[in-house]
């Protein structure tokens, strides 16, 4: 994999955990949103770390679908899922939130998995297609040649 596609990755995680904590941030301050008074998550569109969250989780989308367009998606999410990490220390040390020692050693679980996904190839080989009718043919001639 080149600089570049290794860029997109990184920015997959960046992107997505701070999103994600952006947005976490903003509806914390909105407060609770019961959905059936759906009009009020509009009202949250007037905080700025939810503006903000949206933007950031626009940019990992795009980012994701970057990803995907050179990369497997089993190769994709595991390589991506060190935003698991990237987000539980930015939930400690600016959302100043309590991370108990069972949601560590999850994340150090999904770490191990990604260890054991990384030594894989990024792109998965597939047999070269075959060329339009030459199966067919090939078919039939096995088929005349059992008769």
């Amino acid at each position: 994999m080149t600089l570049r596609k290794y860029l997109v990755l990184l920015s997959v995680v960046v992107f997505g955990s701070s999103g994600d904590a952006f947005l976490s941030r903003g509806m914390k301050q909105v407060g609770a949103i019961d959905l059936h008074h759906a009009a009020h998550l509009f009202s949250a569109l007037a905080n700025p770390w939810v503006v903000l969250g949206i933007f950031f989780l626009l940019a990992f989308m795009s980012s994701y679908m970057t990803a995907l367009s050179f990369a497997d998606l089993t190769y994709v999410l595991p390589a991506t899922a060190f935003g698991y990490v990237n987000m539980t220390l930015i939930s400690i040390f600016w959302l100043h939130e309590h991370v108990s020692l069972r949601r560590w050693s999850g994340v150090a679980l999904i770490v191990a998995g990604v260890g054991l996904v990384a030594g894989g190839p990024s792109r998965t080989e597939h047999p070269p297609a075959a060329i339009p009718g030459s199966h067919s043919h090939s078919h039939s001639k096995a088929l005349q040649e059992r008769a």
